[in-house]
């Protein structure tokens, strides 16, 4: 029995030994070092025609430029006339000030602009050429590209599978000078090309305060919705590993809900910088949705944090935190789907809206 408590307390040293070397070496993402180094960073989505993806993302502060062009093919300077037959496709390529706004910022705004349910083109539009996808400029990028297809994913708010495909980024073409900015240079045309393409009328079904997969689900079935990880962590109590997480360096505005039942959790208000490399908070944003459990596992007694509804493993609650509650709510980025604040009234969360306007 000693000699199981010994192996025990040494694979405990082991574990914590690894994850303090992993923070200690875990190399700047591209987006962190363009951060420190005050550059612009650039990001590329296709959403079908080119000319429709310009506008949602050119009015976003901190974006500096969006230009239509195309990408993806075997021909070398495709045109308009021959981008097709090359295998391109059309897309948009964003440069922004990630100081200003995130990638995953971009990333939200890209995913209500399409269909990411279909496979043969977007809308009226249809073929490869306007199929949706999105390019990753580093293993970072890639990471919050598939957490954030693997969070709506399970949210359930799109029936069906997610197809779009993440990508590593390409060499882009600008599309014509006549393309860039067709919106503003051509409105009427652009209205009567909109209005009939079936986008908004597609996009103004989609439900977005549709917040919840259904809190009665089978293990088979969240086994089918979630991604390994978001299973393991939520349903099996796992933690992911720290840093290498979607939400933990997250400064945007708005808040956290439950990826399986998307039940308010937490907010940004109450978001905190705390070193461990997991979302921190100082407290519940709905306090009722927050349930908390004793947890007796690896030789000592902590507090867990379940979600109320949906009965997900979030992380733990510990007295070590700032004013005015003193607690630190260390939660596992897996657990949650975040709702920016642009998008808590679409999304059904609009009575926290309020929240940031004082």
């Amino acid at each position: 029995m000693k000699t199981l408590f010994i192996m025990a307390w040494f694979l405990a040293l082991a574990t914590i030994a690894g994850t303090l070397s992993d923070q200690l070496v875990r190399p700047a993402t591209a987006t962190e070092q363009q951060q420190s180094s005050g550059e612009l960073a650039k990001a590329m989505f296709a959403g079908g025609c080119f000319w429709c993806m310009e506008k949602p993302f050119e009015h976003l502060e901190g974006v500096k430029s969006v230009v239509s062009g195309y990408t993806g093919g075997t021909t070398k300077n495709p045109t308009y006339d021959n981008y097709m037959g090359g295998g391109h496709i059309e897309v948009v390529e964003i440069t922004y000030d990630p100081n200003k706004i995130s990638y995953q910022q971009l990333l939200d705004v890209y995913w209500h602009q399409v269909d990411p349910t279909d496979a043969g083109g977007q809308f009226v539009d249809r073929g490869h050429a306007y199929s949706t996808a999105i390019f990753y400029n580093s293993d970072g990028e890639r990471r919050l590209a598939e957490a954030s297809k693997a969070g709506l994913a399970a949210s359930g708010i799109f029936k069906g599978l997610l197809v779009t495909p993440i990508l590593p980024y390409s060499t882009f073409y600008p599309a014509e000078e006549y393309h860039q900015d067709y919106y503003s240079k051509n409105p009427v045309r652009y209205t009567f090309y909109r209005s009939r393409s079936g986008r908004d009328t597609f996009l103004e079904s989609i439900d977005w305060s549709k917040k919840s997969m259904g809190e009665h689900l089978s293990k088979e079935d969240l086994k089918k919705r979630l991604t390994p990880l978001q299973y393991k962590v939520t349903q099996e109590d796992g933690t992911e590993p720290p840093f290498k997480n979607q939400y933990w360096d997250n400064k945007e505005a708005g808040i956290y809900v439950d990826i399986v039942s998307g039940e308010a959790l937490f907010s940004s208000l109450d978001k905190f910088v705390s070193g461990t490399g997991w979302p921190s908070f100082t407290q519940p944003l709905v306090k009722d949705n927050v349930v908390e459990k004793e947890d007796r596992t690896f030789f000592s007694v902590r507090t867990e944090v379940r979600s109320n509804k949906g009965d997900s493993h979030l992380g733990h609650v510990f007295d070590d935190g700032p004013p005015p509650t003193k607690l630190r709510y260390c939660i596992n980025s897996v657990s949650l789907r975040f709702v920016p604040v642009a998008y808590l009234e679409k999304e059904g969360f609009g009575e926290f809206s309020k929240l940031f306007s004082r």
